[in-house]
């Protein structure tokens, strides 16, 4: 089954650190990366943008609304995903577990479904 592995991280965290810093990290996420495609389980992995690059889109009684970032009310942002395929719950967990965001973010592991099926749990 494919899951998601969703980075949540406080979204003042980047800028708290130095740019040695944050290369480093990094480095670890995309090592950590390597390693998950070089097993075979890995299908995509992004890093994203800060919130402050983001435009949130909502339609509502046929009015398109445009909201610009930062957004004050969020208290965590994703900042990146790993895309896994042919791994069981147990193999994200543990997957999940060796990431190395793990350390200063929250990893949230998420099979992918169809949002109509209520089967997946």
């Amino acid at each position: 089954m494919p899951y998601a592995l969703l980075i949540f991280e406080d979204p003042a965290q980047r800028g708290t650190r130095s740019e040695a810093e944050g290369r480093d990290l990094y480095a670890r996420m995309q090592a950590f990366g390597e390693s998950l495609a070089a097993e075979g389980k890995l299908v995509h992995v992004e890093s994203l943008a800060s919130a402050d690059a983001a435009v949130r889109v909502q339609r509502r009684g046929g009015s398109t609304r445009l909201i610009d970032g930062p957004y004050a009310e969020a208290k965590e942002m994703i900042g990146g995903f790993f895309l896994l395929r042919d791994v069981s719950r147990d193999e994200a967990l543990a997957i999940a577990g060796r990431c190395p965001a793990a350390d200063w973010a929250t990893v949230e592991v998420r099979p992918l479904a169809p949002c109509f099926d209520g089967s997946v749990r």
